[in-house]
């Protein structure tokens, strides 16, 4: 992947075990990734903020249930953002992932159990942040 260099994901999970997790993966796929991570909703609207759009990641990556805004909160407050944006969850509620995509995710994931469903998760990640 040529563009690597300019691939940037920021991650938004208030969970340490899952953020190392994700990140040990998506640097396994792509080691040149940027990851930025922050731990709940209030800090992705900073992120943002303090960014301007050329600076902006590839793609946003939002745990469902965070502490001061969950992700359908965020999805709500940066639906002008045009970033590709996903969910990842614990949660496989049918009515979770209809509003997370109403709000604008590209993708609603479940948390993958093993492996292989992570690799496959993050190989998702990187189709769609090079959109």
């Amino acid at each position: 992947m040529n563009q690597s260099t300019k691939i940037k994901f920021l991650l938004a999970d208030d969970d340490r075990d899952d953020q190392e997790i994700l990140i040990e993966a998506i640097l396994e796929e792509e080691p040149d990734t940027k990851i930025n991570t922050v731990f709940n909703g209030q800090q992705v609207l900073d992120y943002l903020a303090e960014r301007s759009p050329d600076n902006w990641p590839s793609l946003i990556i939002l745990d469902y249930k965070m502490p001061v805004m969950n992700a359908t909160e965020v999805l709500e407050k940066i639906q002008e953002v045009k970033v590709p944006k996903v969910v990842w969850s614990t949660s496989n509620q049918p009515e979770h992932m209809l509003t997370c995509r109403q709000l604008g995710a590209v993708e609603y994931f479940i948390k993958p159990n093993n492996r292989p469903e992570l690799k496959a998760m993050v190989q998702e990640l990187f189709r769609l942040s090079s959109g």
